[in-house]
């Protein structure tokens, strides 16, 4: 059965070719079938490897081809087969082929059509490549392939000049922490002389490296980490990538770009873990990046900012259960992450779809009363990312709680706190969305509609996942009394480190009440101010406050970065073009081109057709020779 995971990359990558190199003749419809085909045959693939992981498949490597074959150097391309790969697959195939449904649908009128589903199958296929490679190396490509795509989708409509900024920041932004991978990985090789997982981790023990070498080595792929999962301070790239299309959103969002790096820590386990102060440093990052995204979510009126600083936020939630030692907790609010947050910003294109485009949101409300389809899945998708049960989202964030209680009690306040800030900023979205009476225009009123069923067919599917998807992860309080085990813990246990937990059913219980409880009183406040009280979001000119300020613009990040960095790397610039290049390289070049053309042109006066001229040089040539030879 693991042979047939080489076909799960395969089927997007051979579409991809296809629509790119024979599409353009090709109508919409078909190109979409096509590709969305390519990714369900994807998906009905994983499912297959996944079950035989299930009923107790053994951890496989498969090789794929040969790579670089040069004496002593043998690098090849295999995958790796187990229980995290393959769950890892059947999230990214399975809320990837819902987004390509709906991006059917949303990208109807595009005239881009063709070229937009291209790059999303080749987005695909490089996240399969991240996941399943067996080494490092293989990582990569598969990790620098979905910065490569990222940037060609958020760039996507390219004529709009602020779409070409978000896409060079998310791909400068990356490679800043790439850097950080690339580093890892050659002190890694130095090191053990290998980067296949294989030869590294043994029986969850780590090869024979120093204790500083591994903090080194963990640390420096936290900051590729940083990069790719949004983590602060490199956290600025992912709220401006709203720039792309809703779908490219929704599918870098959820389930595949930011997802990478928590999958990159989870799978060196054994380094994180060997290593406390690089732990410590993954888990106040978390920390730092949920109470950033949070705070700044509770003051945007873009529907998609809203949806982008929560995604900074529950990064963050994800990091500090990994910093925790929390590894398999990280993966389940993935994937529940996956379902819910999809759901959200498939949610808000189908609110922007029937808007005309319009995204703030304090020219919306009531719009319920139009789109009862996005209305209810949307607040299935809100009360999930809230952690109110017994939808997904509790189940995953109750564990990240239940985690920072026993292990860090200053982690575990903050993380309350950053919780309860979440269920407030997504009911005040929902609310002033869905609720209230309509502030757009009359005609933005005139064609309010519920989107096709190509686009609400998926949010119901997501919104059914985002229900039933934590059950899969258990807690431990409430499967005790039912004899319901935690699945995913023991499904993961062979491929990572499980942390030990001694805590007991009624402790567990207890933090359940408490975090229910504080989101149902978020859900209270929100509904007061914005349903009850129908109070909008503060406009430009009634802000007072310097902290609202602050929030409002983000903590001024992109100006210190921008005060920093770009303004200097300007001025260094500007006078190496003036002076390096124009002064002396321009120089030197022009310089050696005169210099050749006088030369020549002296010789030339020779060459004039004199015969008298011709004979003078032939007998002092002759002389000279006489002379020399004497």
């Amino acid at each position: 059965m693991e042979k047939l995971v080489s076909l799960v990359p395969l089927f997007p990558l051979v579409s991809f070719l296809y629509i790119a190199f024979v599409g353009k003749g090709l109508s919409k419809s078909f190109v979409g079938s096509i590709a969305s085909g390519s990714i369900l045959l994807s998906f009905i693939t994983s499912i297959l490897v996944f079950t035989s992981q299930v009923h107790g498949g053994t951890q496989s490597i498969v090789p794929v081809f040969e790579w670089i074959n040069s004496g002593d150097l043998h690098i090849g391309i295999s995958f790796l087969v187990d229980p995290l790969s393959s769950i890892y697959l059947l999230f990214i195939t399975g809320v990837g082929f819902l987004i390509h449904v709906y991006s059917i649908g949303y990208m109807h009128h595009d005239e881009g059509f063709n070229r937009f589903f291209s790059y999303l199958n080749l987005f695909v296929f490089f996240m399969l490549i991240l996941v399943l490679g067996d080494s490092y190396l293989t990582m990569f490509v598969g990790w620098e392939g979905v910065g490569l795509c990222s940037f060609l989708l958020i760039g996507f409509w390219y004529k709009d000049m602020k779409n070409n900024d978000a896409a060079k920041k998310a791909f400068v932004m990356n490679r800043i922490g790439d850097l950080g991978f690339i580093l890892g990985m050659c002190l890694l090789f130095f090191q053990a002389g290998s980067l296949n997982y294989s030869d590294l981790f043994i029986n969850h023990e780590s090869s024979s490296l120093s204790s500083e070498m591994t903090t080194w080595i963990a640390v420096l792929f936290f900051i590729g980490a940083m990069g790719k999962s949004a983590q602060i301070p490199l956290h600025t790239w992912l709220p401006d990538a709203m720039a792309g299309p809703t779908p490219v959103s929704a599918l870098i969002h959820a389930a595949t770009m930011v997802t990478a790096g928590i999958y990159m820590v989870a799978r060196s386990s054994d380094l994180f873990a060997a290593s406390e102060t690089a732990s410590a440093i993954v888990t106040w990052a978390g920390v730092l990046t949920a109470i950033l995204g949070a705070t700044v979510a509770l003051t945007q009126n873009d529907i998609k900012k809203v949806l982008a600083y929560s995604t900074v936020s529950q990064l963050g939630f994800m990091f500090i259960a990994l910093g925790l030692g929390a590894y398999s907790t990280a993966v389940f609010h993935v994937i529940t992450h996956a379902f819910f947050k999809a759901l959200l910003f498939l949610g808000s294109g189908s609110v922007i779809h029937a808007m005309g485009g319009e995204q703030d949101i304090r020219r919306m409300g009531g719009l319920k009363k139009w789109m009862p389809t996005t209305h209810l899945t949307f607040l299935i998708g809100t009360i999930a990312i809230s952690g109110i049960p017994p939808l997904a989202g509790f189940f995953s964030k109750d564990q990240i709680i239940a985690v920072a209680w026993e292990n860090n009690i200053p982690v575990f306040a903050l993380a309350i706190f950053v919780s309860a800030l979440t269920a407030f900023y997504m009911f005040r979205l929902y609310f002033l969305t869905f609720h209230g009476k309509f502030r757009g225009t009359h005609d933005q009123e005139h064609h309010l509609h519920e989107s096709p069923k190509s686009m609400t067919i998926p949010l119901v599917v997501l919104a059914v996942l985002s229900i039933f998807g934590g059950f899969i992860g258990f807690p431990h309080a409430l499967g005790h009394s039912i004899h319901f085990t935690h699945w995913l813990d023991h499904f993961l246990s062979p491929v990572m480190i499980m942390p030990a937990m001694h805590m007991s059913i009624g402790t567990e219980a207890i933090l359940m009440v408490v975090a229910t409880i504080i989101a149902l009183g978020s859900l209270y406040f929100a509904w007061s101010m914005y349903k009850k009280n129908g109070q909008l979001a503060l406009e430009d000119k009634d802000i007072k406050s310097s902290l609202h300020r602050t929030l409002l613009n983000k903590y001024w990040f992109d100006e210190i970065y921008d005060s920093l960095f770009r303004r200097s790397l300007d001025k260094i610039s500007s006078f190496f073009a003036r002076w390096t290049e124009t002064k002396i390289i321009d120089a030197s070049v022009d310089g050696t081109g005169k210099l050749s053309r006088k030369i020549g042109g002296q010789f030339r006066l020779l060459q004039n057709g004199s015969m008298y001229i011709y004979i003078v040089i032939m007998v002092l040539g002759l002389i000279a020779m006489l002379i020399w030879k004497t």
